[in-house]
């Protein structure tokens, strides 16, 4: 793509000013990383708070009916216990194509207020927001709608010390349990806090009004314990963490199954098998699936990136690596992929196909680091 023609968020100017290095992602101009590189900034994260930019992510509500209509409608697009959520609860969950193909992961939230905005609020990925959000549309029954909030902005303050950071603008964040949110009014600005995120740490994640968005991260990067962060330390943060990354670790050919994504699934939602892909998805319960999403640590200390081949002892492809790189915490390289069924047993012995050379590895348990997400 030409950055060029590439959408800039409404801190675009933020970044620029910081010394961030701008490089096009998901059609927007965003921050790779700043002047202390990635692997300060991934390190400052996980003893700090870090501040991200994740305005490019959809969101959207949908409305035009109560909670209970719009979820039972939802579950009829999505596998996750929607009509369980209760105010200001929010889900992981996935889009499915009819095959169980996994069209894009996103977040669902019962809404705290409702109004005309709708009672469910749903965030989406940025490569995908126009896709999904037409996909939803085009899925809802009559009389409910999507509305996009193209005029907000989201921002992400994740680490170990994001609690005390953010319980000093406004006390009852302190309290906020994981994968809820609340709405909070400082210094003028409403915002929509959630406890989320996707780094592993503890965190928040702030929707702010476009015209805001500079206030808000102003007024964060004011407090010494956070710094700006970019795509490159989130990338590294997430894949410790064990987490998938769309486009890479999760797309059309995968499944929830195959992924480990199962646990975001309800048993009563499976046993109602009533959304799309839900074939796919009980056929691979009850038969077991050929391969498996697993962890992979090298041996050396050359990272393997996404594409990989990954071979058996005899040579012969028993997968692909789907992320990976070089993780700051573990002090070593580390990927994700996909092996045969066979061998996703941690501990087993596999290579990586290195610039054509055979680099040992072994499958290990996911996640690297454990996450410290409050619960």
């Amino acid at each position: 793509m030409n950055s060029q023609a590439a959408k800039r968020t409404p801190l675009y100017d933020e970044h620029v000013a910081l010394g961030a290095r701008m490089v096009p992602f998901a059609g927007y101009d965003m921050p790779v990383q700043y002047p202390a590189g990635i692997m300060a900034e991934h390190n400052w994260t996980r003893d700090n708070a870090g501040l991200f930019d994740v305005s490019h992510m959809g969101q959207c509500f949908v409305t035009g009916a109560d909670f209970a209509t719009v979820a039972t409608a939802l579950e009829r697009i999505v596998p996750a216990d929607v009509k369980g959520l209760v105010p200001g609860q929010q889900r992981y969950s996935q889009l499915l194509a009819d095959d169980g193909g996994i069209l894009d992961d996103l977040m669902i939230t019962h809404a705290l207020k409702t109004g005309a905005e709708g009672p469910v609020y749903v965030v989406v990925n940025a490569a995908r927001k126009d896709h999904d959000f037409g996909h939803i549309t085009a899925l809802l029954p009559q009389g409910l709608k999507l509305i996009r909030r193209d005029d907000l902005a989201l921002v992400a303050l994740q680490g170990p010390k994001a609690e005390a950071v953010m319980a000093k603008l406004a006390p009852e964040l302190a309290t906020l349990p994981f994968m809820r949110s609340a709405h909070v009014t400082v210094s003028g600005m409403p915002l929509q806090v959630s406890r989320s995120g996707y780094t592993g740490e503890d965190g928040y994640e702030i929707s702010v009004r476009n015209e805001d968005a500079v206030k808000l991260w102003r007024l964060l990067l004011a407090d010494e314990r956070v710094k700006p962060v970019g795509l490159g330390a989130r990338d590294s943060l997430r894949l410790e963490g064990g987490l998938c990354l769309y486009g890479h670790d999760i797309d059309e050919t995968t499944s929830p199954v195959e992924a480990g994504l199962m646990w975001s699934i309800a048993r009563h939602r499976r046993a109602e098998a009533n959304y799309p892909g839900a074939g796919r998805v009980s056929r691979e319960l009850a038969e077991g699936v050929s391969r498996k999403r697993v962890g992979l640590k090298p041996a050396g200390r050359a990272p393997a990136r996404d594409g990989t081949d990954i071979t058996n002892a005899a040579g012969e492809k028993i997968g692909t690596i789907t992320s990976g790189g070089f993780g700051p915490t573990v002090g070593g390289p580390v990927a994700m992929g996909y092996v045969a069924s066979a061998f996703a047993a941690p501990g087993t012995p596999v290579n990586l196909m290195v610039r054509g050379q055979a680099m040992p590895a072994t499958v290990v348990a996911l996640p690297f680091v454990p996450n410290r997400f409050k619960r």
